[in-house]
């Protein structure tokens, strides 16, 4: 049986795509929470072109599924929605209204709920 965990170094790099197998981008890091110790989202590069422009999104990991025939995350979230996503503030990384705006965005509960 194979393991149904892994190392965040092996999530780091991994393909993300659409439903209909576009890339979209890649995982460039997951963020935990301190306290509940679960993965609250993945920020992943999108866009650019040799990883130069790319911008990065965090992306509700709620939103990921593993497909083990992709090696990569498949997700119903579209290029547009990326690319039409809540613009971060400078401190998006601890403001709560943000990251609940963020959620809603992509229509799951935040990973506090």
């Amino acid at each position: 049986m194979a393991s149904s965990t892994i190392s965040s170094r092996e999530v780091d790099g991994t393909k993300v795509y659409s439903p209909s197998g576009e890339k979209l981008g890649s995982i460039d890091h997951i963020m935990i929470d301190k306290q509940s110790g679960n993965v609250a989202y993945a920020v992943m590069g999108f866009g650019g072109f040799l990883g130069m422009g790319e911008g990065h999104h965090p992306l509700p990991w709620r939103k990921l599924r593993y497909d083990t025939e992709l090696g990569g995350y498949v997700t119903d979230v579209t290029k547009d929605q990326l690319e039409g996503a809540p613009v971060r503030p400078d401190n998006w990384e601890d403001d709560r209204a943000w990251a609940t705006s963020f959620y809603g965005y992509y229509g799951v509960a935040p990973y506090w709920v």
